[in-house]
Formats: structure tokens, C-alpha cells, sequence
């Protein structure tokens, strides 16, 4: 039952080398959401995670004849830490093997804490069969990232904390889930304790394997998992973890990657700390909650787990973060191929801001429009807008939900012009970010001259960048240029810039 593990949790050795972490009010998102909000920081550990607590409490249990033979692990980063540490603290010899999708930051933390990588397979499943092999071969002891009780006991010390921390009950309590070993362990000793508290588990809508074993009734394999949240990526919950879970937690929720890009940015703006997207995996539960069950004055709390990831993930969860806030619309438009025509669509979308827009010459008669603008939660506001666009003749696709679209289709809009098209040319052009200054600039252009390219990506700076393709027929380049200084924004001539002419240029 899980009572038994109550006393393995208060028995648990962690704190030879983890610390115990604070609980912090989120107070933006308590007043966005009007809930009180609190976030549990084990991205504070020293190894970024909360993975540390459970490899140290099974690995201080081991025999000394055990720990003189070593130790193996697969994982994809964050468990692989937390043995590492354990094994430096404890004098003891470890292997770990990590997929070859791991971010390199958590392949190199290994490494530094003086434990021997071997990258294999492409998930964590490929990793856990040659960490097996090992162990088989060479007389290792084995330590599991969730299917093990003395792991599952040391990550429910994160449990005892919460409550011994926020003292009165909470009304909802929101878990990450991979394998299940943090949410059976924090859900085993909180159930105990505060019987009332609802337990929510919540996992990437990818990697969704509680979720599956749930609804079956017993465990089974994903067919693919999502990479997207590594620190989560498992095809079959823990057996033991499982048997905690479906006596303990309320429900099991799922989210999107979009959805944890926007909690990335909610912790960032409430901490100024980045969180991996497992780690913001809870929290994205939490709005998604409370949004469904129309939440207000409730204490809500969700476990920050970890703060491992690699710099360069950064752009691409930035360029998620408002789409997963529901504030971002992705849309096609076709409009009509003629001078000016630019300048009446935009005027059509009104003072919303614009976060892209991106378009290429490529039909005499027809134009179509790749554009990212930012609308109101709920989607009634972009359900309107598309409305009202159809109404005023533009065919119109929502493309928000769409993978495809967001992941390559907005960075391919274009490729090189026609062979007719032999009058472009080319301009970059920076003018002040905010609402209202690209209808400017396009109503300063006029109707003279046809547009024939356009890019435009907000990146939060003060400065709008646009990239202009211009129909100017031979002697009106000057007089075009007069123009653009009438405008008043910086603008500079790249029609001979080799990168245009090799993949944009009219090819002769």
C-alpha cells in the first residue's frame, strides 16, 4: 500500500547532498490566473533537478561490497546528475548511459562530476538495454530513474517538504510525470497527510505513457515518444510507480509543447530562472486546470523539476512561448496581386500588433500571405478576425494548430522569383516596434510600386527588421529612395548582397 512508503520518506538520507528547496509564490501568475500560485523550486538543487534525491537515497542503502563495484544508470540527463553526485559523494565508481539526443549541457555536467558517459540509442528506453547489458557484464549495480522504491522514497521527500512548507493543505497539487517515480513518491506521502489535496500528474501530450496505462488499465509502450520534454521522454511508466499512482492521484492531464514554452516564459518572468521543459511541465498543467475548471482564490502549487537545457533550445522556445499562451495566431491570406494591396490587408487586421509576415512574387494575380499576429486568450478574438476577413473577400487559413506550418513552412515562405520578375530590388528597413508601424510604412510606400517580397519577424527588440522586394522600373530607384527617407526609417539597399542573389534572386 502506498502507506508503507511513509516511513522510507521520513527515513530517506537526501540531504547528505541535496538541499531542501523553497516554495515560492508566483505572484504574476497568482494574479493572472486569480488563483494563488506556488512553485517548488528543485531547478535550486545543485545538479538543476530533483533527480539527485532519489539516486542518493537507493544508492546510500547499497551495500559496501555493492558500491565497491559500481554503478550504472541510463538516462537522459538529469538522473544521470543525481547519480554522478551520489557517486562522487559516496566514493563510488559510476556509468552512465545517456541517449544520443541528450543536450550536450547534461552529457558535459556528467562528465565534470567524474562519472564515465556512453552515449547510445536515440531515447531512453535504447540507453536502458546497453545500461542492462553493462550491468549483466560487469557485475554492476543498477540504479533505476523511477522503478525503484528507495528512488520513489527519496524523490517523495519533495512531498514531506511541501507540506511541512506551506503548512495548510492546498487545494490542487501538480506533479511532472515521465516514469512516474516523482509523482508516486510526492503523491504517496501527500495523499497520506492531506487526503483532501487533489493530486494532478501532468505529461507532455507526446509522451503521454501514465496516461495510456490509465485508460488501459494496465501498462503498456508507446509506439513514439516526443523528444520535445527529454527529461519526461518514456514509452512505459515504472511498474512499482504505477501502483502508487492509481491509489493516490486524482487524474492525469496532458499538454502541449507549445503550452510548456509559455510556462518556460511564466516561471522566467516570476523567478528570472529558465526551466527545462519538463521542469515547466507542471505549471503548464496548472493553467490548463484552471482554465478548464474555472479556478479562482484556490492555493494551487506546482513542482518546478529541473533546469537543464541547452542554450540554443532557447530560440525555438521563445519562438513557441506566445502561441502556447493562446496569444499568437498563425494564418494564411491570399489577396490580390496589385500595388497597395498589402496596405488594404493590413488595414483590415486593424491595430493588432504583428508578429510576422512573410511573402514572395510568385503569381500575377493572387498573393498569398504568411502572417503571425497577436490575439486575445480564448480564441473568440481570432474566431472574429477570421470572420471578418472573409467577409472582406481574403481566403483565410488558421494555421496555429498546425506543426508543419510553425516548424518549417513560416522559415520556407518564398524561394526565388520568377525569371520575369527582373526589376526587384531589394531593401532592409528597421523602424520603431510598436503597434501600428508597419500600416505606416506600408501606407508611406503608396500604390506606385508593387511589392514583390516581404519579410518581418517581431524579435522583442525595439526595432522592427523588415526584408522589401520592390518592382522599380529602370530610373525610379531614386525616386523611390527619396521616398523611404520621407518615411523616416533607417533602410539600406541589398539587391546586390550574394545571399539574395543565390536564394532569392530572379534566376536568368
Amino acid at each position: 500500500m502506498p502507506q508503507s512508503y511513509i516511513k522510507r520518506i521520513l527515513d530517506a538520507r537526501v540531504y547528505d547532498v541535496a538541499r531542501e528547496t523553497p516554495i515560492h509564490e508566483a505572484s504574476l501568475m497568482s494574479r493572472r490566473l486569480r488563483n494563488r500560485v506556488w512553485l517548488k523550486r528543485e531547478d535550486l538543487q545543485p545538479v538543476f533537478s530533483f533527480k539527485l534525491r532519489g539516486a542518493y537515497c537507493k544508492m546510500s542503502r547499497l551495500a559496501p561490497a555493492q558500491l565497491q563495484r559500481g554503478v550504472v544508470a541510463a538516462s537522459a540527463g538529469n538522473h544521470a546528475q543525481g547519480v554522478a553526485m551520489a557517486a562522487q559523494h559516496l566514493g563510488a565508481r559510476a556509468t552512465i548511459v545517456m541517449p544520443r539526443t541528450t543536450p550536450q549541457i547534461k552529457v558535459d555536467a556528467v562528465r565534470a562530476r567524474g562519472a564515465k558517459v556512453v552515449l547510445h540509442g536515440d531515447s531512453f528506453d535504447e540507453a536502458a538495454q546497453r545500461a542492462r547489458k553493462l550491468e549483466r557484464d560487469r557485475g554492476l549495480v543498477f540504479v533505476h530513474p523511477f522503478d525503484d522504491p528507495d528512488v520513489i522514497a527519496g524523490q517523495g521527500t519533495i512531498g514531506m517538504e511541501i507540506v511541512r512548507q506551506h503548512q495548510a493543505p492546498l487545494d490542487v497539487l501538480f506533479v511532472p510525470v515521465g516514469g512516474g517515480g516523482l509523482l508516486a513518491g510526492v503523491a504517496a506521502y501527500v495523499n497520506y497527510v492531506w487526503p483532501h489535496t487533489r493530486i494532478v500528474g501532468v505529461e507532455p501530450e507526446d509522451a503521454a505513457c501514465l496516461q495510456l496505462a490509465l485508460r488501459r488499465g494496465r501498462r503498456d509502450t508507446l509506439a513514439e515518444v516526443g523528444l520535445f520534454a527529454d527529461g519526461c521522454a518514456v514509452a512505459q511508466v515504472g511498474k512499482e510507480p504505477f501502483r502508487v499512482i492509481r491509489d493516490t492521484v486524482a487524474e492525469v492531464i496532458t499538454v502541449s509543447t507549445d503550452e510548456m514554452c509559455a510556462a518556460i516564459k511564466d516561471i522566467f518572468e516570476d523567478t528570472r530562472s529558465i526551466a527545462e521543459p519538463a521542469g515547466a511541465l507542471a505549471l503548464a498543467g496548472l493553467k490548463k486546470y484552471v482554465e478548464r475548471e474555472a479556478l479562482q482564490e484556490r492555493e494551487l502549487l506546482a513542482i518546478v523539476s529541473g533546469a537543464n537545457t541547452n542554450f540554443d533550445r532557447l530560440r525555438y522556445i521563445s519562438e513557441r512561448t506566445e502561441i502556447g499562451e493562446h496569444r499568437e495566431a498563425v494564418i494564411s491570406v491570399t489577396v490580390p496581386e496589385r500595388p497597395g494591396s498589402f496596405r488594404q490587408f493590413c488595414k483590415a487586421l486593424g491595430r493588432r500588433n504583428i508578429t510576422e509576415f512573410n511573402y514572395r512574387y510568385a503569381d500575377p494575380e493572387e498573393a498569398r500571405v504568411f502572417v503571425g499576429l497577436t490575439v486575445e486568450p480564448g480564441g473568440e478574438d481570432l474566431a472574429a478576425l477570421l470572420a471578418t476577413l472573409r467577409a472582406d473577400g481574403y481566403a483565410t487559413e488558421d494555421l496555429t494548430g498546425n506543426e508543419m506550418a510553425k516548424l518549417h513552412v513560416r522559415h520556407m515562405v518564398g524561394g526565388h522569383a520568377p525569371a520575369q520578375l527582373t526589376d526587384e530590388r531589394v531593401y532592409r528597413v528597421e523602424f520603431p516596434e510598436r503597434p501600428g508601424a508597419l500600416l505606416r510604412f506600408l501606407t508611406g510606400l503608396g500604390r506606385r510600386w508593387n511589392i514583390s517580397m516581404f519579410h518581418y519577424r517581431n524579435h522583442g527588440a525595439a526595432y522592427g527588421r523588415i526584408l522589401l522586394g520592390v518592382q522599380l522600373p529602370r530610373g525610379e530607384r531614386r525616386e523611390f529612395e527619396q521616398l523611404l527617407r520621407r518615411i523616416n526609417y533607417p533602410f539600406r539597399e541589398e539587391s546586390d548582397n550574394p545571399a539574395y542573389r543565390l536564394y532569392l534572386g530572379a534566376e536568368l
